[in-house]
């Protein structure tokens, strides 16, 4: 598990994130609550905001100002996204097409209407611009993320694309390709069914 202040994101070792009992050994080891806030993720720009534990819906993104409540999104090369600013927090499940609709600005919107603007970011663990080749209709979704894989075909840099949408707030990113890299779940590697988790957290 890879953990910054108020924020988490899992790795294989912590198990799929769709099992509750996966979740509560992560919750114990963080020392947040075992029930979290999560949403039906559609690939879209939906954000919801959570004032208690369970589902909220279909949203690609969630927001909360509610001390002790984990919010969560589930990936498996998408990228997961947890935003903080003052009192509030939020998540965002960011595979191509919600960075192309903007998930990640979308959340850090609900925040500022929350009067609790982002005030820094970070980007989890996501297929990389290495493995993430890509058809034309999503290469032209990106056009100041355009890169190539590691076997020469066109790719985008996800994380790229998100810290660009969020500019000015500032944005980590915890590095790791969940496709070539050891130690994470990837769809596109294997078809796994099973999912990491992006937390976050009220500070």
């Amino acid at each position: 598990m890879i953990r910054l202040l108020g924020a988490a994101f899992t790795t294989a070792a912590d198990g799929d994130q769709r099992d509750d009992a996966a979740r509560a050994q992560v919750s114990s080891r963080l020392g947040i609550a075992p029930e979290w806030a999560v949403a039906t993720q559609v690939h879209e720009a939906t954000v919801a905001v959570a004032t208690g534990p369970g589902s909220v819906g279909e949203a690609d993104g969630i927001v909360t100002t509610t001390p002790g409540l984990p919010l969560a999104v589930r990936t498996a090369d998408c990228a997961g996204v947890v935003l903080h600013g003052e009192g509030a927090v939020g998540v965002a499940h960011a595979g191509w097409r919600g960075a192309a609709n903007g998930i990640a600005s979308a959340v850090a919107e609900a925040m500022a209407a929350a009067d609790a603007p982002a005030a820094g970011a970070v980007i989890g663990p996501h297929i990389g611009p290495c493995c993430f080749e890509v058809g034309p209709e999503v290469l032209e979704a990106f056009p100041d993320a355009q890169a190539i894989t590691s076997w020469g075909t066109p790719s985008v840099d996800l994380a790229a694309a998100i810290e660009a949408e969020l500019d000015p707030v500032p944005l980590r990113r915890t590095g790791g390709c969940t496709r070539c890299g050891a130690g994470w779940m990837s769809h596109r590697a294997d078809g796994t069914p099973a999912r990491l988790a992006a937390i976050g957290w009220v500070l």
